[in-house]
């Protein structure tokens, strides 16, 4: 039997991910990247599919209490025998060599013996490993992938097949260290941070993030929920290119038991201005440089090849498999690796990326000099395109349709193309973009509004509703003001369930037909963070943050949040951590406290290119 999705913490190096349960075991690891094939797997399947559990021998269930250290990526659970008390102590260094987990036990009473028992198994839970033991600890072989196991004391082998069991005895004051760390199987001897004292590189490991979370300029209401939300995004991001993943996970269901089940360690350009726009607001310059400097990579080329999703170096290729070998999270079927949304038409994704390059033009980061070309290059696709169906932001499965959402990003593209041409000096055709523009709003207006529930809809000729029309007034489409939008957000009780707003509605009539798929799914957390977001815009402050805080309540124990909530079981639902889930309720909590636009606190300058 699985736990429970909210049962898992994170761990980050900054270019891969492990998940954590309560109970010690660490059920999910991708090596060496977060896009890499997993070398401990029972999150998607059982103990079968790869494991490693480190916890005292007298305990059958999770641990007594668990807590990041304050203002870190650094995990301790506490566990209360019989006998005494122990801290374990998870975490994954920075990467500056190879990736590396380390695990410290430490006594704090009495005395304590420990197992720590674990079975890797390559490629995607798949594979076992050959495995020997030396005086350097014990390697696990399988084609390009090597991981060594030590630790810093004497341990009892119990076995090695088809684990490797070990315990080990602590008493008060005393610590001893387990380290699992990855190389390349051709390269010889073990890896280099097996050298490295534990503590010293736990001490390293904690300053790095108190030293990251003191730039945090962010001192408002939710301060705590912030800040870890803004290590959750640092914590999915790959270091190397800058590039955020939606989550470290894939094929965490959206629906129990069915077959709503994605591989989300990529990187979506949806997310790409919440993401510019948060990190800005909290002062994390470098990081929004970064992550802009990938978009601008990855984009490159011809407009008519964008895509929604590319890879965390900006690859283009990431085909979509099934792993039968894996049951599922729950019997949850197929588990996919790879994401064929790349080869999905989504219009919104150009409103997506214009706006992030105009938001960093106000805000003064600098952008190399053919950016205008491509500005101008995806304005003329648009204006070729703008009127054709797509798959949507949701990316459904179904046929393309003319959703709502859709129309408004290539408003939002029009717009921001123009604003970019004034502050740059570059107006040649600000009459065209300027007519599209127009052209996009009456049409919306007009087809993508129903009379009859005073509510913009989720595609033309539909009387569904969908959640992306919330955000109507925060891309400026319409003002929060308006008669429209007043009414949009008050229909949006429609999605509502258990507190919480769905992305549209299920079971209906035709709805089936909208994403593909069958079965129900979860509300979505950054859904019902819009719909805060919107009722603070309309003057309904004490809702909004009633609902503010009601998403706050779902978060795990260690402030995560899921994709999805659901509501009746009480659980999280989909690939965890989600990134987009912690930007919303950043942006979200920055709304409630009044913080404005990033660009206002930025330093005053010229907007400028760089060179090459």
């Amino acid at each position: 039997m699985n736990a429970p999705i909210e049962d898992y913490a994170l761990l980050s190096d900054l270019e891969t991910a492990a998940m954590v349960g309560r109970d010690g075991s660490v059920d999910w690891l991708c090596l060496p990247r977060f896009d890499s094939p997993a070398c401990l797997a029972a999150l998607l399947g059982t103990a079968d599919n790869g494991f490693w559990r480190l916890a005292p021998v007298a305990a059958r269930g999770p641990c007594t209490s668990r807590a990041y250290r304050h203002d870190t990526l650094v995990l301790d659970s506490y566990w209360a025998t019989a006998t005494g008390t122990v801290r374990v102590t998870d975490f994954m260094p920075p990467r500056t060599q190879l990736p590396c987990l380390i695990r410290i036990v430490e006594g704090l009473s009495g005395s304590v013996t420990l197992r720590s028992e674990l079975r890797l198994r390559f490629h995607q839970g798949r594979v076992v490993p050959w495995a020997r033991t030396d005086a350097d600890g014990t390697v696990a072989v399988a084609g390009p992938d090597a991981v060594w196991v030590s630790t810093d004391g004497p341990v009892r082998v119990l076995g090695g097949e088809p684990s490797t069991v070990a315990e080990f005895t602590v008493t008060a004051g005393h610590r001893q260290a387990l380290t699992l760390a990855w190389s390349p199987s051709h390269l010889p001897g073990p890896p280099a941070p097996l050298a490295v004292p534990a503590e010293t590189v736990l001490k390293e490991t904690v300053d790095y993030w108190r030293r990251w979370t003191g730039r945090c300029r962010y001192d408002g209401p939710w301060r705590d929920a912030v800040v870890r939300s803004l290590i959750t995004l640092k914590a999915l991001t790959y270091a190397p290119t800058g590039g955020i993943v939606a989550a470290p996970t894939t094929s965490l269901p959206g629906c129990l038991g069915g077959e709503r089940n994605w591989d989300q360690r990529y990187c979506w350009l949806r997310d790409s201005t919440l993401a510019l726009s948060c990190l800005l607001r909290c002062g994390y310059r470098e990081e929004a440089t970064a992550w802009l400097d990938w978009l601008v990579r990855a984009i490159a080329g011809d407009p008519a090849d964008l895509q929604t999703v590319y890879g965390v170096g900006g690859q283009r290729l990431l085909p979509e498999t099934e792993a039968p070998w894996l049951p599922g999270y729950e019997d949850s079927r197929p588990v996919r690796f790879g994401n064929s949304a790349v080869g999905q038409f989504q219009l919104d994704v150009y409103g997506e990326v214009l706006d992030t390059l105009c938001l960093s033009l106000l805000a003064g980061i600098p952008m190399p000099a053919h950016v205008w070309n491509l500005v101008e290059s995806m304005m003329g696709f648009l204006q070729r395109h703008w009127r054709e169906p797509d798959r949507g932001l949701w990316q459904v499965r179904g046929p393309r349709r003319q959703f709502v959402h859709s129309k408004v990003m290539t408003w939002v593209a029009a717009d921001r193309a123009l604003r970019m041409g004034e502050l740059l000096g570059r107006n040649g055709s600000s009459d065209r973009w300027r007519a599209m523009r127009d052209e996009v709003r009456r049409q919306v207006c007009r087809k993508g509004w129903d009379p009859a529930q005073r509510s913009f809809v989720q595609a033309y000729g539909s009387p569904a509703l969908d959640a992306s029309a919330l955000l109507l007034p925060k891309v400026g489409f319409l003002p929060a003001g308006d008669a429209r939008v007043r009414g949009t957000v008050h229909a949006m009780s429609g999605l509502a369930e258990g507190g919480f707003l769905r992305r549209y509605a299920h079971g209906g009539p035709g709805m089936h037909e909208v994403d593909g798929l069958p079965g129900h799914e979860g509300t979505f957390v950054s859904c019902s963070l819009w719909y805060a977001d919107a009722l603070a815009a309309t003057g309904r402050a004490a809702e909004a943050r009633e609902t503010f805080e009601r998403v706050l309540a779902v978060r795990n124990d260690v402030g995560l949040l899921s994709e999805q909530w659901d509501p009746a079981a009480g659980r999280q639902l989909g690939n965890a951590p989600q990134a987009f889930s912690h930007l919303a309720l950043a942006e979200t909590a920055f709304a409630l406290a009044g913080i404005g636009n990033p660009t206002a606190s930025a330093p005053a300058r010229t907007p400028r290119t760089r060179a090459g």
